[in-house]
């Protein structure tokens, strides 16, 4: 079994690694949004958050290490896709290994991938006004990893039923962008309609921003960091078990 999850996860960080552009995009692109979005409104944030001595450029730093999480580990799951097209998945499948071998292998490939980035774009903290002491490092990097094992389980479920990955963009479009936009992340819900902070409250997306707010910026008017870590936590485990019976149920043809 052990053999079966090293194997699988070797596979996936060495793929990624091997595709430069892959690297580049996926920790470029949150890079640039953090850095336009928080120059464009600079410290007008500050009004409403006077803790907030960075302005906006501060508060937007978690929602965007989420945003390099949530894009490193779901792209990572494209290579279910595209491990079926060439094979590979099959041969997996008649394997004996156990299924749940299979998906801790991909769950933990693409959450590497995405921690291994997060960790990357934290070095920033101190460019956004954000003290990076040890403690505070290693929990981010914490709440990272439990994110990172949840939305790659996510973007694993999402895969397993997609035959092409244009199929899977137009989901990524249609339903994790607007996960992470409405987490917290771009803006608090606190100034949000009644609706839109239901669907907040409801987004398990949510509780992981909050984690990594209150970790890094010391806020306090979201879930508490212990309602945050559990609800991220039972987002794993929940990921984790719907990959595996998925992967029980479900024949690759």
């Amino acid at each position: 079994m052990w053999l079966a999850i090293k194997a699988l996860w070797r596979r996936d960080v060495r793929r990624f690694v091997g595709q430069r552009s892959r690297v580049a995009g996926s920790l470029a692109t949150p890079v640039v949004f953090w850095a336009l979005l928080g120059a464009g409104l600079g410290r007008s944030f500050s009004a409403a958050d006077p803790a907030l001595t960075g302005g906006y450029l501060q508060f937007f730093f978690p929602g965007t290490l989420a945003m390099i999480v949530l894009f490193s580990a779901i792209f990572s799951t494209i290579s279910v896709i595209e491990d079926r097209q060439q094979g590979f998945m099959q041969g997996v499948l008649v394997a004996p290994v156990p299924r749940a071998a299979i998906v801790a292998g991909k769950l933990l490939g693409g959450a590497t991938i995405a921690l291994t980035q997060a960790v990357l774009f934290l070095l920033l903290a101190p460019v956004a006004g954000i003290p990076l002491d040890p403690w505070r490092a290693l929990q981010a990097v914490g709440v990272a990893a439990l994110l990172a094992v949840a939305l790659t389980g996510l973007g694993f479920l999402i895969a397993w039923w997609l035959d092409s990955t244009q199929g899977f963009h137009a989901i990524m479009n249609l339903l994790l962008v607007p996960m992470w936009l409405l987490s917290g992340a771009v803006f608090p819900p606190s100034g949000a309609a009644p609706w839109v902070r239901g669907v907040m409250a409801a987004n398990p997306m949510t509780y992981g921003v909050a984690a990594l707010q209150t970790v890094l910026l010391g806020r306090t008017d979201g879930p508490s960091l212990g309602v945050s870590l559990m609800v991220t936590a039972l987002f794993c485990v929940a990921m984790l078990v719907a990959g595996v019976v998925l992967v029980d149920r479900r024949r690759l043809g």
